[in-house]
Order: C-alpha cells, then sequence, then structure tokens
C-alpha cells in the first residue's frame, strides 16, 4: 500500500558562487513513499514556483543513475543514506515520516558552487581532456576480435569504466581527492591494448591536472570507494600509482636501464 510523508527540508540556498549561502527550511508535505527524491525535489519546487518563489536548483539529467549529474549531500552522505546509488535512485522509502532531511551540494574547493545544488565539476572534464582518451589513425576499424583480451583484464576495464564521474568519492573524502576518479579513467584504458602506446604519457597527464585543479593528496581513508554508487575500488588507485611510478622512469633512462648507482 503506498504511503505518504511529511517531510521538513533543509536546504542549501546561494543565489551564485560570489554570494554567501544558508540553509533553509521547506515543508514537503504529502510525498509518496514511492518517489524518487528527484521527484520529491519536483514537487517542492512546482509548490514554490506557484508561491511566486524561486525553485531549489539542482542537476539532473537521465535520471536513470548514469549520467552522475545528480550530485547532492543527504544528511551528510553523498547520494543520501541508501549505498550504491545515485540521488536519482534513492526513493522515499528509505525516510521516515516526520524526518528533517539535510540537502547541500559537494563540498570541494575545485568544485565551486554555482547555484544552490549545483556545482562546477568542470575540474573532471579537464582531467578527461587531459588524457582520457585514445588516440588511434583513422581509416576501417579492426574487427572486433582482431585485438584479443584477458577476460580478466576485459571484467577489470568494465569495472572501472563504469564510473560515472559523479564526484562522490570527492565528496565523501575528507582530503577532497579526486583518485579515485582519476585512476579508475586512467585503469579502464590501461587494462586495454588500445590503451597501451599511452599508457604512461597518459597517467602523467591526467595525474599533473588532477594536482593543478587543487584536489587533495589520497591518504587512502577509504570513503571514497564506500560513497561511490558504481562500486568503483581502491584497486584502481594503487593500479595508477605503479603505473605512474613506473611512468617517470621513462624520464630518467639511466634508471630505467639499472644505470644508476
Amino acid at each position: 500500500m503506498e504511503k505518504h510523508l511529511n517531510l521538513t527540508l533543509q536546504v542549501w540556498r546561494q543565489k551564485d558562487g560570489k554570494s554567501e549561502g544558508s540553509f533553509v527550511d521547506y515543508p514537503a508535505k504529502h510525498i509518496s513513499t514511492e518517489m524518487s527524491f528527484l521527484e520529491m525535489l519536483d514537487v517542492v519546487n512546482e509548490d514554490l514556483i506557484r508561491k511566486g518563489e524561486d525553485p531549489i536548483a539542482f542537476d539532473h539529467d537521465c535520471r536513470e543513475g548514469i549520467c552522475g549529474t545528480c550530485s547532492m549531500v543527504i544528511n551528510g552522505r553523498p547520494h543520501g543514506p541508501k549505498e550504491r546509488t545515485t540521488t536519482c535512485q534513492l526513493h522515499m522509502r528509505s525516510f521516515s515520516d516526520g524526518d528533517t532531511i539535510t540537502i547541500e551540494p559537494w563540498r570541494a574547493k575545485p568544485f565551486p558552487v554555482l547555484k544552490d545544488l549545483i556545482v562546477d565539476r568542470g575540474a573532471f572534464d579537464r582531467i578527461i581532456a587531459a588524457g582520457g582518451f585514445i588516440s588511434a589513425p583513422t581509416g576501417c576499424g579492426q574487427d572486433a576480435n582482431a585485438l584479443p583480451v584477458p577476460k580478466q583484464n576485459a571484467d577489470l576495464a568494465m569495472d572501472a569504466a563504469a564510473c560515472i564521474g559523479c564526484g562522490a568519492c570527492v565528496a565523501a573524502c575528507p582530503n577532497a581527492s579526486a583518485m579515485l576518479f582519476v585512476s579508475a579513467k586512467v585503469s579502464h584504458l590501461a587494462l586495454l591494448p588500445q590503451g597501451q602506446p599511452e599508457r604512461y604519457s597518459r597517467v602523467r597527464d591526467m595525474v599533473a591536472q588532477m594536482d593543478s585543479e587543487e584536489f587533495g593528496t589520497c591518504t587512502n581513508h577509504g570513503e571514497c570507494e564506500a560513497a561511490c554508487p558504481k562500486g568503483i575500488t581502491m584497486e584502481n588507485i594503487a593500479r595508477m600509482n605503479r603505473d605512474f611510478i613506473k611512468s617517470s622512469l621513462t624520464f630518467r633512462p639511466e634508471i630505467a636501464s639499472g644505470g644508476a648507482g
């Protein structure tokens, strides 16, 4: 049987990146437990619009747990209290009647607030542009089975490629580190034959861009893995660190050849 909730929302409101923000309370009445969290916000916004008030700004796109844009911190946790989910896949049955729900944007210097719950995650795009791709000569494409890939590598590459770039790892990390995101993007290409020619230049370039965006350092707290809605593991960070160390040898041939004393 469908149930309904009456809730209080404490929402971070901020006009733009230059304005001071604050929490504002809003009632959310007669909310169906079958609604998604974003549908609940839609209902609250419709009420605000009817009153002539500015609706709550939040990012969304596919609402199917794929695009990663529905990024917000709910009751102190990225994407909310339910594990392994995105905000759009969080349903109101996860809450109880009379609850107060605190909603705020990602909190990280490289993710500046644009308005309310929307942050600029362009830093992720710039990291990808620095090396998260392969270069291939134009012409006829190879047959699918022309480059055999060991099943273990294929599985690991697919697991890493599941990263949707939502930024929950950064929001959850006490250091605001982007290592889990970057390592996933590095790993899924490093594990495939197509990614080998640029494997070490890729990791150097992407890590350098990550540092220039002023993300924090990784200290292995593990909150990133726990918050990731797609189950990206910290094994990718270890793999990226190994590749980064190997990449440094290309700049010192005497060490790579064993010539250093």
